[in-house]
């Protein structure tokens, strides 16, 4: 019998330390930094939009941008909590994401109402999809590769946020950076493509985040 004990100590004293998940605040608070930094070095090489500190004292353009921040920050303590099989039994915090979207869209709805005369699309109108894409390309493998060490149990949901927060990132970029007013050309090209990536996300979670 001691010897069964001897080996029953020195297997719990050579187990390997684990080290705890972080706390899903933490690891949201981790993701929202560094899209912020990354964000900010894009910006510096891209340039702001000449005007945007007129723009930002017009009250539905910074409506616009707070509530769009405000997905940003929803989607990532969403996708925080979504990378655990028990959510750490905040069920209500995930569904975050809808709430600053319904704030999102009556922004978008006001300044479409405002908009009269429409304002001129620029040139372009693809190609603000494509960059927006492109910037959101890192922080989606980012934040997926991180959701891929825990259990989530929640795969589909857990893709699609998490592709909607980087998409997010790239979104707020392109609106401090391009000098564009036409609130028509943004909803098409900066902001319905939202739900492609979010139905791009639900395949995404299913085959990335499965184990």
């Amino acid at each position: 019998m001691s010897n069964i004990d001897d080996l029953i100590t020195r297997l719990a004293q050579d187990a390997p330390g684990v080290k705890p998940a972080p706390h899903p605040v933490m690891l949201s608070l981790e993701w929202a930094l560094g899209a912020v930094a990354y964000v900010g070095v894009s910006l510096m090489i891209s340039g702001l939009r000449p005007d945007l500190m007129l723009k930002l004292q017009e009250p539905l353009f910074f409506a616009e941008v707070a509530t769009l921040a405000g997905i940003f920050l929803a989607t990532c303590l969403s996708a925080a909590l979504l990378s655990f099989p028990d959510l750490h039994q905040k069920r209500r915090i995930v569904l975050a994401p809808a709430v600053t979207f319904a704030l999102f869209m009556a922004a978008i709805f006001l300044a479409w109402k405002a908009d009269v005369p429409p304002s001129p699309p620029p040139i372009h109108n693809l190609e603000c999809t494509l960059s927006i894409t492109l910037l959101a390309t890192l922080p989606a493998a980012w934040t997926l590769y991180v959701m891929r060490k825990y259990a989530s149990t929640h795969q589909y949901w857990a893709g699609s946020i998490a592709l909607l927060s980087a998409f997010s990132v790239g979104a707020l970029w392109l609106r401090l950076y391009e000098p564009t007013d036409s609130i028509v050309h943004v909803i098409e090209w900066h902001y319905l493509p939202m739900i492609v990536i979010s139905l791009l996300g639900m395949w995404l979670g299913k085959a990335i985040l499965k184990w």
